[in-house]
């Protein structure tokens, strides 16, 4: 199993979006201190023409940036772009982090946070797009609902399900184990690849509202147990 060490660090581009010199300079030194190519940006403006123009591997986003919002800029890169976006955001903004995660933020961090911790989850989520899950079967159907996933495409009676990278794999790690619950953590854990402590278990909660959204009515549920987790009902 691919391990934090292993990922090549070197070779992986960080884009810092932030109006605040001092967190862009404080995150800078410190990514790069861990091995990351660096590049920044002060407005949501200048972060679209940044990131277009140097394809980094993880975008860390902060929410309130002036000219153009943070949740403008996640919804302009959802457009065209499965890079990996960690949100940046304040203690108060529960209901734009939630937006942000709807729009397909792959994590966030509330400020004040340590540079250590960030970059722990930049990672994190690096390793995710490196090493993608292995699935339990190259095609898994059930019913009208099929997962293809060496194609990364999942149709209902025929018509392709748009999904983020985040929600396939939540999608194919569940249906590779219908019927077995799984909890918040274990998600955290196994999905996202993380350290649990680091996440925050609504992550998972809305990820699975959106799931449950966009698959629709008559295919196989994601079932809530509640007091434990979810599961694959097929």
């Amino acid at each position: 199993m691919t391990t934090l060490t292993d990922i090549p660090t070197a070779d992986a581009c960080i884009a810092v979006i932030d109006d605040e010199p001092m967190v862009r300079e404080v995150v800078t030194r410190y990514l790069r201190r861990e091995g990351f190519d660096v590049i920044t940006a002060a407005d949501g403006a200048e972060a679209l023409e940044v990131i277009a123009s140097s394809q980094p591997d993880v975008v860390v986003l902060d929410l309130m940036l002036p000219s153009v919002s943070g949740l403008e800029v996640l919804g302009s890169l959802r457009r065209h772009s499965a890079v990996p976006v960690i949100l940046l955001t304040a203690r108060g903004e529960e209901s734009d982090r939630v937006l942000g995660l709807e729009l397909g933020a792959d994590d966030y961090v509330t400020k004040p946070f340590s540079a250590r911790e960030l970059a722990a989850r930049v990672k994190s989520v690096l390793r995710r797009s490196v090493t993608p899950p292995e699935p339990v079967a190259a095609v898994l159907t059930f019913d009208d609902l099929t997962i293809d996933a060496r194609a990364r495409q999942v149709t209902v009676r025929g018509d392709i399900v748009d999904l983020t990278r985040r929600e396939f794999e939540l999608l194919v790690f569940l249906a590779g184990s219908p019927g077995q619950v799984f909890s918040r953590r274990q998600l955290l854990d196994h999905v996202w690849d993380s350290s649990p402590e680091w996440q925050d278990p609504s992550t998972v909660t809305v990820h699975v509202r959106r799931l449950r959204t966009k698959l629709g009515d008559g295919v196989p549920p994601i079932a809530t147990v509640w007091g434990v987790g979810y599961r694959f009902e097929a």
